[in-house]
């Protein structure tokens, strides 16, 4: 049996872990929108999974701590496959301004979206905290589990859908002609229902079946700041379209006038649900226990390569091929984090991999295509490929294999988890940059509040000890060897 007494009791103060937890929410969900779908939303998971391993973990030297945050990362994904923008559209569109029912009904269904968004990553982040071993295949049965149950909540809630013959699902929370009569529009095929399914499914197996009571209550809190967030988000850009003079000529007018209320409204929503998330954690954190056993059977390293390869490719056929065989394989949330939740559990090198250079590779490759590709003055190619994607991916890799190289059996390097905390939110945070032009931060409130946050996140990573829960000059120091 794993021993999982800590020898620190985690108890980091409630303000910082709110504060930063918002912080790296509201930047990595703001950051997010330039990207989106599933990889974009793991830019989220990648940064509110390490600060909370950074806040709740003292000195983790675990490998089961580097697990945990890849977990949480991977999972943050998996909303990633919903529709959603026809929901926020019954909230705000011109022709649905003052329409009531329909902003109940958007309201409704971003909160049912943005639960079991968030709630999948706290459950796999508590999943990997809660002290209880999941060995490979069962992580592989599991997500096969899940994904039948999302089939069977797709056939429960999401079907039929049959718009030619107007046959739509009871619950369905995007624009159709019972809002808009008469217009011509696109209906989406909705996925949530599936989606909730599977979540619950992983509850049930993680407390029935493993006694895992934190995975299922931070699965929980994940779902409530989802709940709020997103609704929560949307009534700042709902409230704009809904009384755009009053922001265009009142006394707010110069402060608001040129707002990006979309990038306001994810911002809103990542900084509410990384903020109850980080509060979930810290209601829960007696309930953490890392095992600070060793692996006995780590995968083999051939085995764990070939998994790499596979997934590599596949991944970035998904984001940067246009085959339209790939997405019916490949691109549901859930199918992309099969390989990697299989290889996170047992394997030694992919926790390491997938905080940093499997994260950012699809990232870094829209940057590329964005600023090199697809505007109308690029800059020089070999200067883009140098800026956006080689010297990043190169960053990345390299500090991945060092840690690699200096872990031990017994445990991870105590420093990774604060400086891959440092990187990431300054390799985030400059790409997207790069994305919005470069502007002067006193013009761009959304680049003034990454900035801010990712300020915040840094001295908190330098400064900060989580074990003697204090600041002071040389805490980075500490653990270096």
């Amino acid at each position: 049996m794993s021993r999982t007494d800590q020898p620190l009791q985690p108890n980091p103060p409630l303000w910082l872990v709110m504060l930063t937890t918002a912080m790296a929410g509201g930047m990595g969900w703001g950051i997010r929108g330039q990207y989106g779908h599933e990889t974009g939303a793991m830019i989220a998971g990648v940064l509110v999974s390490l600060i909370l391993v950074f806040l709740f973990c003292p000195n983790n030297t675990s490998i089961h701590v580097i697990r945990a945050a890849a977990l949480g990362t991977i999972a943050m994904g998996f909303g990633g496959s919903m529709t959603y923008g026809q929901t926020i559209g019954l909230t705000h569109d011109t022709a649905l301004v003052g329409n009531w029912a329909s902003l109940r009904w958007g309201m409704l269904g971003l909160a049912i979206k943005g639960g079991v968004w968030i709630g999948f990553s706290g459950f796999f982040l508590g999943l990997g905290l809660g002290g209880k071993r999941y060995r490979p295949f069962e992580m592989f049965l599991l997500i096969i589990g899940m994904l039948t149950a999302v089939v069977a909540g797709w056939w429960l809630f999401n079907s039929p859908h049959d718009p030619e013959n107007k046959r739509l699902p009871l619950l369905y929370f995007s624009d159709h002609w019972k809002w808009e009569p008469g217009v011509e529009l696109k209906h989406r095929p909705e996925i949530w229902g599936g989606l909730w399914c599977a979540l619950v499914t992983g509850i049930l197996y993680a407390t029935l079946v493993k006694k895992d009571d934190l995975a299922r209550n931070l699965a929980l809190w994940g779902a409530i700041g989802g709940s709020f967030g997103f609704p929560l988000g949307q009534a700042l850009q709902a409230t704009h379209a809904w009384n755009p003079d009053f922001f265009r000529e009142s006394v707010i007018g110069p402060f608001t006038r040129n707002f990006n209320w979309w990038n306001i409204m994810e911002t809103t929503f990542g900084t509410v649900m990384g903020a109850i998330l980080g509060l979930g954690l810290w209601l829960n954190r007696r309930r953490i226990g890392i095992s600070s056993e060793p692996d006995t059977s780590p995968l083999p390293r051939w085995l764990v390569a070939g998994l790499l390869g596979v997934h590599l490719c596949l991944l970035l056929l998904v984001d940067f091929s246009r085959f339209s065989w790939i997405d019916g394989v490949y691109d549901l949330g859930l199918m992309m984090g099969f390989i990697p939740l299989v290889a996170c559990v047992r394997g030694r090198w992919w926790p390491y991999l997938q905080l940093l250079p499997i994260t950012l590779l699809p990232i870094a490759g829209k940057t590329l295509r964005m600023l090199v590709y697809s505007v109308a003055n690029p800059i020089n190619l070999s200067v883009g490929w140098l800026a956006y994607f080689i010297l990043p991916m190169l960053y990345a890799i390299t500090l991945a294999v060092v840690f690699i190289r200096n872990t031990k059996p017994e445990g991870a390097h105590p420093a990774f988890i604060r400086i891959t905390l440092i990187f990431c939110t300054w390799i985030y945070f400059g790409l997207n940059f790069a994305f919005f032009g470069f502007p002067l931060l006193w013009a761009n409130p959304s680049a003034l509040l990454f900035f801010i946050s990712v300020i915040g996140l840094t001295l908190t990573a330098l400064f900060f000890d989580p074990a003697e829960r204090r600041w002071y000059y040389k805490a980075w120091k500490k653990g270096w060897s």
